[in-house]
């Protein structure tokens, strides 16, 4: 019984230690990085407003002959709204069932685009999630395609090109909207934006030269952004630049390492995705397979700090007379897992799975995800799915957690035999522990299993916390009543009577229902078993459900249901298989003593 409490209270402090964490670090973080980032704002606004330009003033460096060229607006701020900004250039729509935006005509890019299906907070009138945005806004955010060229080739499409709707002017899955534009050295560049139903642009670009010499030119993508995240990343999830490519392979580079890096340019590639990652959303290139390209991660400073993935490829060459053909796709959506399957499957995008952060013990994670998710599609609630699945899993493990607790049964049967074992040896240690794994021995008893049923406890808590952390399918998922998003805190607090009291409470006095039932079920699954004799693992055994109570207030609520409902389910389980065994049930005396006077010395 002694190591079987040891490695409980290991266990639980393990986690505890997460929670701590969650609490004292992940939210004040996260509050401080959202302050940080909006005092950043106003004053990039305020220096922008007083200096006096404009967004059409390149004050940057010009770029090196065949480099890709200088991102637009990366020297001022505009002043102005989404829309306003919107309307000062000339556009193409897209409407699809999952997107609405448009192509901005002036380089023929990506930025503007809302998610239909996401809106910002669990309110139905909540705005749409906007994804991309125009340059000139604070938040700029974009996706590009261009071409290098030189002296041959004359002007070739760039951040600053005014291309020409030929055509159809609205991209829907059904209607693509191809874009001309012509130089004066005899090239005409025909660019075809098509897009499916969900997230995935295809731009094809064929180049026609109707010159007397073959010219040769390089094809680039890029995605820029000019702004963090408000949402503070942490150890648990990579946001930030991300890729695939080469021999390399997965590439992470969070936003404060590309800031020290500047640039990381790994080898060359002939497959894979670059861009950029947050924790629902991500904007990613696909280069064309047909040429071999240089893929890149950059941090730039000069006229307005931007963070960029891009690649350039090999150059092209284009006979006289003849034309050729580059094609490249962009993913700008949401991380939906079953689509992101698809297009690595589909579309043979080489570890496109990788763009959902599993994290390190995936092959736990992702078979939880796919459990929850297949349960999901049965209820039509991912809480019920969550219930579910805690039940499945404990029928999983059930012959294991029967040996356990049988185990622990008849180890309490055997407690008076232990107990005189430490009083007969209680100044020899090596005797007593010879004596006892004797009596283990004879008895049958494995004094280690019953750590089994709390260790398995683990892997499933943390890959829970995972795919509830990362996965946008349980972004606000419902459960019933109150939880209304099982990916965030449980909203109501014991400390303002549950909402009755109209005062806002910081976060460490936000003590929901469900935390509360977590904290009974715990004090109850522990009363189940004797009060430690040892003073010290005594008040650890009492104090622990208390503090589990408030650390786990933190933690997303269907993280909370599920410890609760695991719990229940323990309870139940051991109290049959200890009936069985002929063990008495400590909890209605632990519980009797717990709350029964004490004498004091002078009684």
């Amino acid at each position: 019984m002694e190591n079987n409490r040891n490695f409980f209270i290991t266990i639980a402090l393990s986690v505890l230690i997460l929670a701590v964490w969650q609490y004292f670090y992940v939210l004040p973080r996260s509050e401080a990085q959202r302050e940080a980032a909006r005092v950043e704002q106003q004053r990039v606004e305020e220096q922008k407003k007083a200096a006096g330009t404009s967004p059409g003033t390149d004050t940057g460096t010009p770029a090196a002959p065949g480099a890709i060229p200088n991102a637009p607006g990366t020297d001022a701020v505009k002043p102005a709204g989404r829309e306003q900004a919107l309307a000062t250039t000339t556009r193409a729509k897209i409407d699809t069932p999952s997107l609405e935006g448009s192509i901005n005509l002036t380089g023929a890019r990506l930025d503007d685009l809302k998610l239909k299906h996401y809106t910002e907070t669990v309110d139905k009138n909540s705005p749409e999630i906007s994804l991309l945005n125009p340059a000139a806004l604070p938040n700029g955010y974009y996706a590009e395609i261009g071409f290098v060229g030189n002296d041959k080739t004359g002007a070739v499409p760039g951040p600053e090109t005014v291309w020409a709707v030929d055509g159809n002017a609205t991209l829907t899955p059904t209607t693509p909207v191809t874009l001309t534009y012509s130089n004066d050295k005899g090239l005409t560049f025909k660019r075809t934006f098509s897009v499916d139903t969900n997230y995935m642009f295809t731009v094809s670009d064929t180049v026609q030269n109707a010159g007397t010499a073959a010219v040769s030119l390089s094809n680039y993508g890029r995605v820029t952004r000019f702004d963090k995240p408000l949402v503070a990343s942490t150890y648990v999830l990579h946001e930030g630049l991300i890729g695939f490519t080469g021999t390399e392979g997965l590439q992470e580079h969070k936003y404060a390492s590309i800031e020290k890096d500047k640039q990381f340019t790994p080898g060359k590639s002939t497959d894979g995705w670059l861009g950029i990652t947050d924790k629902y959303w991500a904007v990613t290139l696909v280069p064309t397979e047909k040429q071999p390209f240089q893929p890149r991660y950059a941090y730039f400073e000069d006229g307005r700090h931007r963070y960029q993935s891009d690649f350039l490829t090999d150059p092209i060459t284009v006979d006289a007379g003849q034309s050729a053909t580059v094609e490249s796709e962009i993913f700008a959506g949401a991380k939906e897992v079953g689509k992101i399957n698809a297009y690595a499957e589909d579309r043979h995008i080489k570890r496109f799975d990788l763009l959902i952060d599993w994290g390190w013990f995936h092959f736990i994670t992702k078979p939880m995800f796919w459990l929850i998710d297949t349960l999901y599609k049965f209820f039509g609630n991912f809480g019920l799915a969550i219930l579910a699945t805690t039940v499945i899993v404990k029928a999983i493990f059930y012959p294991l957690a029967n040996k356990s607790y049988a185990s622990m049964a008849n180890m309490k049967k055997v407690q008076p035999k232990m107990l005189e074992i430490r009083e007969k040896y209680a100044d020899d240690k090596m005797k007593q522990q010879q004596a006892m794994m004797e009596l283990y021995k004879t008895e049958k008893i494995n004094p280690l299993a019953g750590c089994w049923p709390v260790a398995l406890q683990i892997p499933v808590f943390f890959s829970l916390y995972k795919v509830l952390y990362i996965t946008i399918e349980m972004r606000h998922a419902p459960f019933f009543g109150w939880i209304q998003d099982l990916a965030a805190p449980d909203p109501t607090s014991l400390f303002n009577l549950f909402g009755l009291i109209p005062v806002t409470l910081p976060h460490m006095l936000m003590i929901g229902v469900w935390p509360l039932i977590m904290g009974v079920t715990m004090f109850l699954q522990m009363r189940m078993n004797p009060t430690p004799p040892d003073p010290t693992q005594a008040a650890i055994f009492t104090w622990m459900p208390v503090i589990f109570t408030f650390m786990m207030a933190g933690f997303p609520a269907g993280l909370v249901i599920y410890w609760a409902w695991n719990n229940t389910l323990s309870i139940l389980q051991q109290g049959i298989i200890m009936k069985r065994q002929g063990a008495k049930i400590e909890l209605w005396d632990n519980l009797v003593a717990l709350f029964r006077k004490k004498p004091s010395p002078a009684e």
